[in-house]
């Protein structure tokens, strides 16, 4: 499906039919809670609603460590039916044993109360520094006073988008409208990442034996739609969409314990309920997908210290798996990362992390070489394992812009990946070293 079919409106997550969002201040954020999160009176607690119930599916993080939140929420997303989202940023709520799971329910059990709603409808979601126990007397004024300010306004969205954010430098967001069985649907979406990226989810936060999709700061992303869609087809439609966007980036090569991704359906479009045998799921699948994808490439984007962003496409593999690995294997070399940071088209650096990674590699077969975003036009670098007739400058100045494409052809098969890749500049070493003998630089 185009994208020129997707129209992009404002409004994010409250663009759609019958949902109210919030954030609020409620000094979560507190000394020593990490230098990201000491931004003053910055927001740091969101309400997000449905009118109506909803049909929700989730993607979670297959970090063995896992944070509270995310037990709770791939708990309850068994029944496949949720009305709300209370999510808090300055404290991760990870690896704080059974105060953290307690702390994550009184969470949800207090918003549900304020809401008049099950609990069980109610998920919740943390990011900030790991291992510190919530302020729990903090997060319930602030759930209290995020329910007063519930509203579909956009400026409610912003509010929430701001309130998720730890060390990200701007809110990130999203919405669009497209025709689904002759009605309009709509599908607005907000999510927070900057470091700690390379999220690998599954929808129970399990480990799979092998990820050929992919790995899941935290990266959190939550996304409402008017459909009407059942839950196995919109868990379905979800997997397929972050297995294509959000577990193809990183920034840094680092899983997050807290990464989650949750969708609600909450059908007030008033289309014909889309099953996984109907017509119109794959319009709404390329509509997600076109959701998701633009989100996690505005987390690249605003990566720690991020100067350039570069997408690592791998053709010619004998098998996916291997197009992943030899991708991951050069987006997350410190070298390849820091040379894309100089503007330095430096080839053996790329070629090295092939030969390393698990994928099959024949130092004779391989391509290299770089265009602008999308593009075919390729200067290569390395044909067959040799260097071309193409010269230093011209090389550096493929290599110089913002954004480009390096484009790895290993001539062995016909699979492919790609990645959404990030440099590594000082900015980011300076960001996250901290100074022990200042608690506020400590991030989590």
């Amino acid at each position: 499906m185009s994208k020129l079919m997707f129209k992009v409106i404002p409004g994010g997550v409250v663009a759609p039919k019958g949902f109210l969002a919030s954030g609020v201040f409620c000094d979560i954020k507190r000394l020593g809670t990490g230098k990201g999160s000491n931004k003053g009176q910055k927001r740091d607690l969101a309400l997000l609603v449905s009118e109506a119930p909803a049909t929700v599916a989730g993607m979670f993080t297959t970090n063995q460590i896992c944070a509270a939140p995310v037990k709770v929420c791939a708990a309850r997303l068994k029944s496949g039916v949720a009305q709300a989202i209370v999510v808090n940023s300055g404290n991760a709520n990870a690896c704080t044993g059974k105060q953290g799971k307690k702390d994550a329910l009184a969470m949800t059990a207090l918003t549900a109360k304020q809401l008049h709603m099950s609990e069980g409808s109610v998920f919740v979601a943390s990011t900030g520094r790991i291992g510190v126990t919530m302020p729990m007397g903090n997060v319930r004024a602030g759930i209290v006073a995020a329910e007063r300010l519930l509203n579909r306004e956009h400026a409610s969205a912003d509010h929430a988008a701001e309130a998720i954010m730890t060390s990200d430098t701007r809110p990130k967001q999203i919405a669009i409208e497209f025709k689904l069985g002759g009605r309009t649907v709509r599908i607005g979406g907000m999510c927070k990442g900057a470091g700690m990226i390379q999220p690998g989810m599954s929808a129970t936060g399990a480990r799979p034996a092998a990820l050929p999709q992919g790995l899941h700061a935290t990266m959190l992303c939550f996304i409402t739609t008017d459909a009407a869609i059942e839950a196995k087809a919109l868990q379905a439609c979800l997997r397929e969409a972050v297995a294509h966007s959000f577990n193809r980036i990183t920034v840094d090569g680092d899983m997050s314990t807290n990464d989650t991704v949750l969708v609600l359906a909450n059908g007030l479009a008033g289309n014909a309920e889309c099953g996984m045998r109907s017509a119109e799921l794959k319009t709404f699948q390329a509509a997600l997908q076109h959701v998701c994808l633009e989100l996690a490439k505005m987390i690249v984007r605003d990566g720690e210290g991020v100067h350039r962003v570069v997408t690592v496409r791998v053709e010619g593999a004998k098998t996916v798996q291997h197009a992943d690995a030899a991708a991951r294997s050069v987006a997350n070399s410190a070298l390849v990362k820091t040379s894309w940071h100089g503007g330095d088209p430096n080839w053996g650096r790329i070629i090295d992390a092939l030969g390393y990674s698990a994928a099959t590699v024949m130092e004779d077969k391989v391509d290299i070489g770089y265009s602008a975003p999308g593009s075919q036009k390729i200067l290569w670098s390395l044909r067959r394992g040799q260097p071309t007739k193409a010269t230093f400058k011209q090389l550096c100045n493929a290599a110089a812009p913002k954004e480009f494409d390096l484009h790895i052809r290993l001539n062995l098969g016909k699979a492919s990946a790609l990645m959404y890749a990030a440099d590594l500049t000082e900015a980011y070493v300076d960001y996250n070293k901290g100074d022990v003998t200042d608690p506020t630089t400590l991030g989590g």
